[in-house]
């Protein structure tokens, strides 16, 4: 992968991640209340591994115990912080060079398994990590008659280059 389709997988990551903020954003409280703990916990496991990873590539160590929090946020806190991770995610990328991506990250698990990737490596599983996840919670809204936002990367090409809706 080039550095060009690293910065664009992240900033596809962050519109998507801003659709299903926006489809779930005040009709959280229309679902079942044992629904909505499961919409919120994807949204913090998305967070909690976004933040983890970005400790990693910036060399910082974590509190994280776990890839979810220990206490779960509240859905406005969530957003935020989810909107702040997203855009240093695309600030951090742009920055980079090819050989930056290519660069080794040695990190711990969670549960303290030593391991390594390269920055691009830790990109793409960031991406690709929250896309599983949105999906996820895009199944539970839809089953709850929510449409879940935009999540295809064919609309996102088409609402980047000024030709979609």
């Amino acid at each position: 992968m080039t550095h060009r389709s690293h910065l664009q997988l992240v900033r596809y990551k962050r519109w998507a991640d801003r659709s299903l903020y926006e489809a779930i954003g005040g009709k959280l409280n229309g679902l079942p209340p044992d629904e909505q703990v499961i919409v919120l916990r994807l949204l913090d496991h998305i967070h909690v591994v976004d933040s983890i990873f970005q400790h990693h590539l910036q060399g910082r160590t974590h509190t994280f115990k776990a890839p979810q929090s220990q206490k779960l946020p509240d859905f406005d806190s969530l957003a935020r912080r989810a909107r702040e991770v997203d855009d240093w995610y695309v600030d951090y990328v742009g920055g980079l060079t090819e050989r930056d991506l290519a660069q080794p990250v040695d990190f711990s698990f969670t549960n303290g398994a030593p391991a390594r990737m390269r920055r691009g490596e830790i990109i793409l599983h960031v991406c690709l990590h929250g896309t599983y996840h949105r999906g996820n919670a895009g199944l539970v809204l839809h089953k709850n008659g929510i449409a879940p936002g935009q999540d295809r990367l064919t609309d996102f090409l088409e609402a980047e280059s000024g030709t979609g809706p």
